[in-house]
């Protein structure tokens, strides 16, 4: 880690014992337990105090780094952040590090820099790893995949990530994923690709794009929830991909969500309750509903004990023409009761703008309008913030309507 960033003055004298504050004579361990809970920008602040501090926040086994956090009253310019971030590290060059959290909001960065201190990271033995990074990233999978420290492991980032033909951490106990791009590894090919997480309970995957053409084997004998929402940006008829196989006698619920193109087969899942299954219908796959029809069958004859099971067949509002929508008459509900209008799926596409626009143009009594902007546009070039601004900015009918944004996260 590079040694140039924010100064951290040791210079300060210490206090005589009879001037030194009560806090200040507490044991190291407790000390160490209150600066945890504490940004870490302020942490790192008490430096200043006394070495002894400095001795303090560097034992520190818990990690958040966060660009969004305030600065003395504001947010760090980039180079700012990244030189904390390099003296912070620097500090733990010998240390191990229990939990690590790098949150990155409010700037673009080196991806070669964010790869660096996330291999940091996973070589100080961290046990639980959060990352939250919007821009594209080139993630090493050798270092990521060796690390069996790990125990819980959230990735939410536009991630390319290759998958080597066999991987196991065996502490890892819930997997969270978002964003990622899985790529088959150029160096080794086989047919099938097993992850091993022998101890794994939650397994959570969404908005990945599994564009690979191997078999995925998930040997996971204590999984106890599987959630999975797939979205292959290039789908179609000659791209043919692989099926993913979950080995848990353990499995309780399940979620997928996705348009079917890869198979899910689930080995010993009798104790299966509670079941959530979302078919995407895509435009060009409309005359395919039927093939659809037979693929989710396939998938819920695997749950034969099911109690809940939820079936939607979802299709977007492609059809919805400005000419449609221009010729169509107003419904009468529109001008005497109709208050509130949900619209989950949001794709921000002209279709469905056309769609808010016609609804905020007609009801005269809405009072409130809320979109759910679709989970793949967080990992999407479209500027959400933009067409937030268009549809606020559209004419409505009704005076008191207003018109809310859902969180993509909530989506």
């Amino acid at each position: 880690m590079g040694s140039n960033g924010v100064t951290i003055d040791d210079s300060t004298a210490e206090t005589s014992v009879g001037e030194r504050d009560m806090i200040s004579t507490l044991h190291e361990s407790i000390l160490g337990l209150i600066l945890s809970f504490v940004p870490i920008v302020d942490a790192v602040s008490t430096s200043v105090l006394s070495r002894r501090w400095i001795e303090v926040w560097s034992s520190l086994s818990t990690l958040k780094l966060d660009d969004s956090l305030l600065f003395y009253g504001k947010k760090m310019q980039k180079e700012q952040f990244i030189n904390f971030v390099e003296k912070v590290l620097l500090q733990f060059t010998n240390s191990s590090i229990q939990i690590f959290s790098l949150c990155l909001t409010s700037h673009q960065y080196d991806a070669s820099q964010i790869s660096e201190w996330i291999s940091f990271i996973l070589e100080r033995r961290v046990e639980k790893l959060h990352i939250q990074y919007a821009d594209k990233l080139f993630l090493s999978s050798n270092s990521l995949f060796r690390c069996n420290s790990l125990i819980e492991l959230t990735l939410q980032m536009r991630c390319t990530l290759s998958l080597p033909i066999s991987v196991r951490l065996t502490n890892l106990q819930k997997l969270n994923i978002s964003g990622i791009k899985f790529v088959s590894d150029s160096f080794t090919y086989s047919k099938d690709i097993t992850l091993s997480f022998p101890i794994l309970k939650v397994f959570e995957a969404r908005g990945c794009e599994w564009s690979i053409m191997q078999n995925i084997s998930l040997q996971v004998p204590l999984l106890e929830t599987f959630s999975i929402a797939i979205w292959n940006r290039h789908s179609n008829e000659s791209c043919k991909y692989g099926t993913i196989k979950v080995y848990s006698q353990r499995l309780t619920d399940f979620s997928y969500e996705g348009d079917l193109e890869q198979d899910i087969v689930l080995y010993g899942s009798t104790l299966i309750r509670n079941a959530s299954i979302v078919i995407v219908i895509d435009e060009d796959k409309e005359d395919k509903v039927e093939k659809l029809g037979f693929q989710a069958y396939n998938l819920i004859r695997q749950m034969e004990e099911v109690k809940r099971l939820k079936l939607l067949f979802y299709k977007g509002v492609a059809d919805l023409h400005k000419d449609v929508l221009a010729s169509a008459m107003v419904p009468h509900c529109f001008l005497s009761s109709f208050k509130v209008f949900q619209f989950k799926g949001f794709n921000a596409n002209e279709d469905d703008l056309c769609l808010v626009k016609f609804m905020l143009a007609n009801a005269e009594t809405l009072e409130k309008m809320t979109i759910y902007p679709a989970f793949w546009l967080r990992y999407s070039d479209i500027d959400i913030g933009k067409v937030k601004e268009h549809i606020l900015s559209l004419p409505k009918c009704s005076s008191f309507c207003v018109v809310e944004f859902s969180d993509i996260d909530n989506s």
